[in-house]
């Protein structure tokens, strides 16, 4: 009889715990998420939903100008432009042109306005002219980082960029 009572305690002990691994089987279904609503007609598809416009440029009509060599209309050598400056609103205001000194020594970087530099198209594909002379480069003030920048104007005078104001404090 003794062995009796412990086959019913085995097998009650076995349907108590099968029938716990059944209840929270069913308690997980219950607790799936449930799929979203449909969106209404009316709301914008998400940013990442639309792909990106692409256009495609003709290699003759587009040049990079970083390390283009810089002449002068006379024909004399500027130098080459290491970098761009671009204001507030993302629009070229000034070519920055490592000038003067023999491999890199003794040069200095001179800002010269946008509007002062002429792309050659056509026959003359990355030449690029400045309207500005030697001398006038040369007595130009030195392009730093993180200081005011002086552009060097096609007429020869030096104008300070407009900075914009710093925010103010509330």
């Amino acid at each position: 009889m003794f062995g009796v009572r412990r086959l019913a305690r085995a097998g009650l002990a076995a349907f108590a715990q099968a029938a716990a691994v059944l209840a929270m089987i069913a308690a997980a279904q219950s607790q799936t998420p449930q799929p979203a609503p449909a969106k209404a007609a009316t709301e914008q598809p998400s940013k990442a939903a639309v792909p990106p416009s692409a256009t495609v440029l003709d290699k003759g009509d587009v040049q990079g100008i970083l390390g283009k060599d810089v002449r002068s209309a006379a024909g004399e050598d500027m130098g080459r432009i290491v970098d761009v400056v671009v204001d507030s609103a993302g629009d070229p205001r000034a070519a920055v042109i490592d000038f003067g000194g023999f491999l890199g020594v003794g040069s200095r970087k001179i800002a010269v306005d946008w509007n002062a530099l002429h792309f050659a198209p056509g026959e003359k594909p990355g030449q690029v002219t400045l309207d500005l002379t030697r001398d006038q480069v040369k007595a130009a003030p030195e392009y730093a980082d993180k200081k005011p920048v002086v552009v060097l104007g096609a007429s020869g005078s030096v104008h300070a960029m407009p900075q914009d104001e710093p925010p103010k404090p509330e």
